[in-house]
């Protein structure tokens, strides 16, 4: 049992660790460009709340260590909290278009290694891979309510489709399933980052941005629906094969 809390103890140091972090990282924008109070309070609930619900997740999985490739997650997610206070700070004032990408563009590219890190170290966990699966949904959706200020709420479907996929699987618990692994799917939620990115960082002209966000869409939407169909035709075959088992039982 000691050993155990004394495992949990520095697990929980690395939250915290993560937490200050992220504070200091706010404190440097927030000086840097002047942030605002809404900038402020979003950057701080996201700090607040990364470090209790992993705090939480990590008590519960019983982890021995943190792994490098949750640290490269947690650096990653420090980063998504700069990102989410600029974007809260951008209905105040338009925040620099550089420091704006230049997060953004790095944890984009930091997605490709906590991945890497955790086959290479062995170090794969469920944990690690919802963290890591968590830290991306969120920053979609960061960066499609930044996007939609200059294209349109419609942009919001991008950041949003996963949580209504979530919500709809309380309902539809085939949707619960597990998928079976997609390269093509992997290329489409790697894409969603880089073209909101490119959509919103003003390099573009109106046409081409909407145009960009629009394939974003539809890529998505593409991914989806192709993943229901997938999970609704099988969990039909197996609501068949199932009841056709149960008559052979009552035949017996």
């Amino acid at each position: 049992m000691a050993l155990n809390n004394t495992y949990d103890a520095r697990l929980q140091q690395e939250t915290a660790l993560g937490a200050g972090v992220q504070i200091l990282l706010l404190a440097l924008i927030g000086t840097a460009i002047g942030m605002g109070p809404a900038g402020w309070l979003t950057g701080l609930a996201f700090a607040i709340a990364t470090w209790a619900v992993l705090s939480r997740a990590l008590h519960r999985s019983r982890l021995r260590s943190f792994g490098a490739a949750n640290r490269v997650t947690l650096g990653r997610a420090t980063l998504v909290g700069g990102v989410t206070a600029l974007v809260a700070d951008s209905f105040q004032s338009s925040p620099p278009v550089s420091l704006f990408v230049g997060l953004t563009a790095v944890a984009l590219i930091l997605d490709g290694v906590d991945g890497k890190v955790a086959r290479r170290t062995g170090t794969s966990t469920p944990l690690g891979a919802r963290f890591d699966m968590e830290v991306d949904a969120f920053l979609i959706l960061v960066l499609s309510v930044y996007v939609s200020t200059q294209l349109g709420p419609w942009v919001l479907l991008i950041g949003g489709m996963r949580y209504v996929f979530v919500a709809a699987a309380r309902i539809w618990p085939w949707l619960n399933a597990a998928l079976p692994p997609s390269t093509a799917r992997k290329t489409v939620a790697a894409l969603q980052g880089v073209l909101l990115l490119l959509a919103g960082a003003d390099l573009l002209p109106y046409a081409a941005s909407f145009g960009v966000a629009a394939l974003a869409l539809g890529l998505l939407v593409w991914s989806f629906g192709r993943d229901v169909l997938w999970l609704y035709r099988t969990s039909q075959v197996s609501a068949t094969s199932a009841r056709r088992q149960m008559r052979e039982l009552v035949a017996r």
